[in-house]
């Protein structure tokens, strides 16, 4: 009987360490697309919080803002700040771009709008159909949207 019972535990012991030794070698995701079109400025701000919380992590991140998010890169951007930090979803776009993180408004932002890349804060470029492709069909890119 204990020989059983311990032919048990060992078959257990092989049986859960190839599960253990997958756990500790998955490798972080090195580079993130997020895309934030919402109008909603709880869900900018969230989007923001995390796309900060990754780069701090160490992880390259790439910002896509379309329809009304891209008024988060306007050098005249006006939001309420959010709780519990204070701080408005266009700080933290540019609390990330200090942190190295790369933004772009959506190819029909500015032509839609009353805006021209003179209104964008420095730094913010227009991003283009074939650019953000490679981007969204990258497999070592996870893409994020908002």
């Amino acid at each position: 009987m204990i020989r059983s019972l311990k032919a048990l535990v060992a078959a257990a012991v092989v049986a859960v360490a190839p599960i253990s030794a997958h756990a500790g070698d998955q490798k972080m995701v090195e580079e993130v697309l997020v895309i934030l079109s919402s109008d909603s400025l709880q869900t900018q701000g969230m989007a923001m919080v995390l796309s900060n919380t990754m780069a701090q992590k160490g992880a390259r991140v790439n910002v896509l803002l379309c329809d009304k998010a891209g008024d988060l890169a306007l050098k005249n951007y006006d939001a309420p700040a959010l709780k519990p930090k204070d701080v408005t979803p266009g700080q933290m776009l540019r609390g990330l771009m200090k942190q190295g993180g790369v933004a772009n408004v959506c190819a029909l932002y500015l032509p839609n709008s009353d805006y021209t890349k003179d209104d964008l804060i420095e730094g913010v470029g227009v991003a283009t159909p074939p650019e953000m492709a490679d981007q969204m069909l990258n497999p070592a890119m996870r893409t994020f949207t908002f």
